[in-house]
């Protein structure tokens, strides 16, 4: 990694910076990342699975594949950084790092152009709807694997609070699997000075909510892990009205499939108690995202071992995170490993989905120089 390559990688994200896009949406990102592939002169195949890329650079005569993955999709945030490449998109911001993911990928991509010292197939997966909308999913179904046939997948998540450039390879489990939970009360709206006449929807998701947090707290092994995040609540037009329905929507997450059953029968159980304590109607409706982020032994070796030849610090201790990822669906479908390398210190509203967040530059060469390093690892390892 030369200083004209990292100062050409950091205009790159900067620019992704100043310029997100929502999931589904990335028509110009993608269009950017193009531009760069064809400047980098890598062929690739545009339109995957919506706006997905996936460019491929091959060497030598060995038969072996391999991908890398990085993902392009902004989140519906408002940037309160006051840099000067921040978001020109009104309420929308890269607040998880993407555009540092995307512009670490094109670094690997134009390390391993210039590098002679490997052979074999190198797939450079570039991702759009990461932001709970599939895109790995419609990757996949588009045929991803069928038309790129690696053989093993890797990629990496920005971690704030974790040192800049420290890479932390986990054994099993990285990332949490969960649903979207949307919950409707419905009742008999009515004068907010009679409320006798009236089943009061508002009232019942108060002790709802309340009611909610029992399950992860008694119902759910103290030794196991899970979240059920309720975000947001919805209801009434009027100060002077009992409302006729609420709406409640939140995040369940967990890291064992019988954890996930634990907490969709309290969910349920606990609706049904509040409906008839309250004569209201209450549904639960949940919508199950992807999979727990669990890296494969050899691959997640691999990860190490890439760490290593790169003399990045390496953590190997660190425990799996709650947030989800949708990289599992990769890892669903061949072997991986998922690693976070450090952004740097935690600042507050600068954590992941915050509005002051931003993608540390100077971990631009680590990152990069890891994904090559992990990929030439993968392609001559048993």
């Amino acid at each position: 990694m030369t200083p004209e390559l990292h100062q050409k990688l950091t205009q790159w994200r900067q620019h992704l910076h100043a310029h997100p896009e929502l999931s589904l949406q990335e028509k110009a990102t993608a269009a950017y990342v193009q531009d760069r592939l064809t400047e980098l002169g890598i062929p690739f195949v545009a339109g995957l699975g919506g706006h997905g890329i996936v460019a491929s650079l091959t060497r030598g005569h060995a038969m072996r594949r391999v991908g890398l993955r990085a993902d392009m999709d902004a989140l519906p945030i408002t940037e309160d950084t006051g840099l000067p490449y921040a978001s020109t998109t009104p309420g929308v911001m890269h607040a998880c790092g993407h555009d540092g993911h995307t512009t670490s990928l094109l670094g690997a991509a134009a390390l391993l152009a210039t590098d002679t010292d490997w052979s074999g197939t190198v797939d450079f997966i570039f991702q759009p709807a990461e932001e709970g909308f599939g895109g790995s999913r419609a990757m996949v179904a588009a045929g991803l694997f069928d038309r790129f046939p690696m053989e093993r997948v890797f990629g990496f998540h920005n971690w704030p609070g974790l040192a800049a450039g420290t890479i932390a390879v986990h054994d099993g489990v990285v990332m949490a699997s969960g649903g979207r939970v949307t919950i409707t009360i419905e009742g008999h709206a009515g004068h907010a000075g009679m409320p006798h006449l009236t089943r009061d929807p508002v009232v019942a998701a108060g002790h709802l909510i309340v009611a909610l947090q029992s399950i992860t707290s008694r119902g759910v092994d103290p030794l196991d892990t899970a979240v059920l995040s309720l975000c947001m609540i919805e209801g009434g037009t009027a100060a002077n009205q009992i409302a006729g329905r609420v709406t409640i929507r939140g995040t369940l997450r967990y890291h064992r499939d019988a954890v996930k059953n634990t907490i969709l029968d309290g969910i349920e159980r606990t609706c049904a108690g509040i409906a008839t304590s309250f004569g209201v109607k209450v549904t639960p409706e949940i919508v199950w995202g992807v999979g727990v982020v669990i890296n494969t032994p050899a691959e997640a070796s691999l990860a190490r071992i890439a760490a290593e030849n790169v003399q990045a610090p390496v953590r190997r201790d660190l425990a799996p995170s709650m947030a989800g990822e949708d990289f599992a669906f990769y890892l669903q479908q061949r072997p991986g490993a998922f690693v976070w390398i450090g952004n740097g210190p935690l600042r507050d509203g600068a954590e992941l989905h915050g509005p002051r967040y931003d993608f540390n530059d100077a971990i631009l060469p680590v990152a990069s120089s890891w994904m090559a390093e992990v990929a030439k690892t993968a392609l001559v390892s048993n």
